[in-house]
């Protein structure tokens, strides 16, 4: 795997993302398959499986956006401001990432038996949006803000910038 940035906090995010689309990739195969399921029972089961990749994969995905908005985005911030700009677009991204993976978490949380194929598909329209949501932040991310980064943040806050984040999100 290459990675594209030179400083090392850079990288670390960026190989963060690597991460979160290599467990996306895991899941998104499931979503398309239930877009198109004609049989209940294999909706249902399909739909277990489903909810707990997605499970599991909220845990780092949170810790990584965590991390960002506490550490990455206030760095950042201080050269290009918050109050509008690519900062305030990537935020927004965030929480319609959160709200896709709740509204579908919300509407699985009951049995699956109780649920109707149409019930099953407009849930995971939720979880496919997250995908999008998630895959459009990552490519902004990595061709907008981290170049900025390596471009205006200064090597001293770099390097304490990189300190702060250096935790795992497993």
């Amino acid at each position: 795997m290459n990675l594209t940035f030179e400083k090392p906090a850079m990288r670390l995010l960026e190989n963060e993302h690597r991460y979160l689309s290599y467990l996306a990739e895991e899941w998104h195969p499931l979503v398309l398959r239930l877009e198109e399921e004609q049989d209940p029972h294999t909706a249902r089961v399909l739909l277990g499986t489903l909810r707990e990749k997605l499970e599991r994969f909220r845990i780092p995905l949170k810790k990584h956006m965590d991390k960002e908005e506490e550490h990455f985005f206030p760095a950042l911030g201080g050269y290009i401001g918050f109050e509008q700009g690519p900062l305030v677009g990537i935020q927004e991204e965030h929480r319609e990432i959160e709200a896709y993976l709740d509204h579908f978490m919300h509407h699985t949380e009951v049995d699956p038996e109780n649920l109707t194929l149409e019930e099953i598909r407009a849930a995971v329209r939720d979880a496919g949006e997250a995908f999008e949501v998630l895959t459009v932040n990552h490519v902004k991310e990595e061709t907008v803000l981290f170049p900025m980064a390596e471009a205006r943040i200064l090597p001293k806050q770099m390097l304490k910038l990189y300190e702060r984040m250096n935790t795992m999100i497993t």
